[in-house]
């Protein structure tokens, strides 16, 4: 089925823009009819696979948060040169001094009180009445370093000495939806998580959000996130060794060899990236057919391009804000939470997509979130939301942060971001004119692809002979 599907997506590529969205989504559905059940069916169960359970609770976020700063020694108050830490290092542990660890040693639960009051609502609310997803990553953010608090044991540690650490988040794996429509903003949200792997100095993070359902015992489950995270010393100069994980039991073994394969899967991604290797052979068909469409036949003009009909250029599909990170978003050496970029790269491309479809996103996954470089309080943030790939009622976006220096001038990337969602009609396609733009629209489209977990390499249903389709949707 997962293939069927894959094939109904697929096609929208080689599609030409004269075929009507109408069109286009009935030669879909009748090749493939998974396709419609796909983007239909509701699931109110994430995850069937292995999972860390205890009755340890962490109290409410806020709780959590204010146990972060105590265990980290930072004080409340904001300094233009951050407090020294050197005085951190001499109880920088060795990694033979540290005991093992299992996944239930950090499993914890924590609350988002949203029915404690109005107050508290308003911070989590947005201007349609439901949930800021932004507000969420910005809470799992912060949970996944209290996750790396609770796995990290340090026996020599004097009493009173805050941990010689400083957590950063190096990458969100995967952060999928589901049930957001049922998702209500006056009930408690639970976030619950372990660490799922562990290395020298880095560490998987598994996160789990639900809601209990009013007047009754069921919850729905809102999302699965992977966060790496890697603990460095105290002053963030250079790597530290974190206690060693070891599977206490079956189902700790079983979530051990998921989070492998996915390390693996990381790297192996990371060096097929389009924007570090060529297409390949199929995409680059896909790149020469949208050239094909775009150039006027009748003209030799080196420059000219033609948009056709329920189509829209890539470079007129975006939008950027340029803001300050005060200091109330910082950490001890005075760079700015993960938490914090990713809602406000989450509310950019909200924005975006909402003006792309002229109407409310529902937001499927976010994925490959990479930290390149941090984020200094006294820096500048610029945000670019772009729509790189659209198809059927699917629409890929890729949020690009920047730091400006204002004395220098110099702009660098710090953050890409990937975010998915999901529209209730057949959106226009977005294409690109120039050869760095379908570089972009590649990418995109292997991030859409991924998102909703279809294959790539797949050839157009309706191109394919009669006999070959029907085993093609079997």
């Amino acid at each position: 089925m997962i293939c069927q599907m894959a094939r109904g997506l697929g096609l929208v590529l080689a599609k030409r823009c004269s075929l009507s969205a109408v069109r286009r989504r009935r030669l879909l559905v009748a090749k493939c009819p998974a396709l419609a059940n796909h983007q239909m069916s509701r699931s109110y169960v994430l995850d069937n696979g292995p999972k860390v359970k205890s009755d340890h609770r962490s109290g409410t976020m806020v709780e959590v948060a204010r146990t972060i700063r105590e265990q980290s020694g930072v004080d409340v108050g904001y300094h233009t040169i951050p407090k020294p830490r050197d005085h951190l290092l001499q109880h920088e542990p060795k990694r033979e001094e540290l005991p093992p660890r299992t996944m239930l040693d950090s499993h914890t639960t924590a609350i988002l009180p949203l029915s404690a009051s109005e107050l508290i609502r308003e911070s989590y609310v947005n201007h349609l009445g439901r949930v800021r997803l932004g507000r969420i990553m910005e809470e799992l953010d912060m949970f996944a370093v209290w996750i790396c608090h609770r796995h990290v044991k340090l026996p020599k540690l004097p009493k009173g000495v805050p941990l010689p650490y400083t957590f950063v988040t190096l990458l969100v794996d995967k952060v999928e939806f589901t049930n957001l429509e049922r998702l209500q903003v006056n009930q408690d949200i639970e976030i619950s998580g372990h660490i799922s792997w562990a290395g020298r100095s880095s560490m998987e993070i598994t996160i789990y959000v639900r809601q209990l359902i009013p007047g009754s015992r069921e919850y729905i489950d809102v999302t699965k996130a992977i966060f790496v995270m890697v603990a460095r010393n105290a002053t963030n100069t250079a790597a530290a060794p974190i206690n060693p994980l070891e599977p206490g039991n079956e189902t700790e073994k079983l979530i051990w060899e998921q989070a492998e394969k996915r390390q693996k899967l990381r790297k192996s991604t990371a060096m097929e990236s389009v924007l570090s290797s060529p297409p390949r052979e199929y995409e680059q068909t896909i790149m020469y057919e949208i050239l094909k469409r775009t150039t006027p036949t009748n003209s030799m003009d080196l420059n000219k391009r033609v948009l056709p009909p329920k189509c829209r250029w890539m470079e007129d599909s975006l939008q950027s804000t340029m803001i300050a990170p005060f200091p109330e978003n910082r950490n001890a050496q005075n760079t700015i939470f993960g938490g914090y970029l990713m809602r406000q790269a989450v509310e950019i491309s909200f924005i975006m997509a909402s003006i792309y479809l002229g109407d409310r996103p529902i937001l499927t996954c976010i994925s490959d979130i990479s930290f390149m470089h941090p984020v200094h309080v006294n820096r500048f943030l610029q945000l670019t939301a772009y729509v790189v790939y659209a198809a059927q009622n699917y629409v890929q976006l890729m949020t690009v942060a920047q730091i400006w220096d204002a004395k220098s001038g110099k702009v660098q990337t710090t953050n890409v971001f990937y975010m998915t969602y999901r529209a209730d009609k057949v959106l226009d396609e977005v294409l690109p004119r120039s050869y760095r733009e379908m570089l972009w629209y590649i990418h995109g489209r292997r991030k859409l692809l991924a998102a909703l977990h279809l294959q790539p390499e797949l050839p157009d249903p309706i191109d394919v002979p009669q006999e070959s389709s029907r085993n093609i949707c079997t």
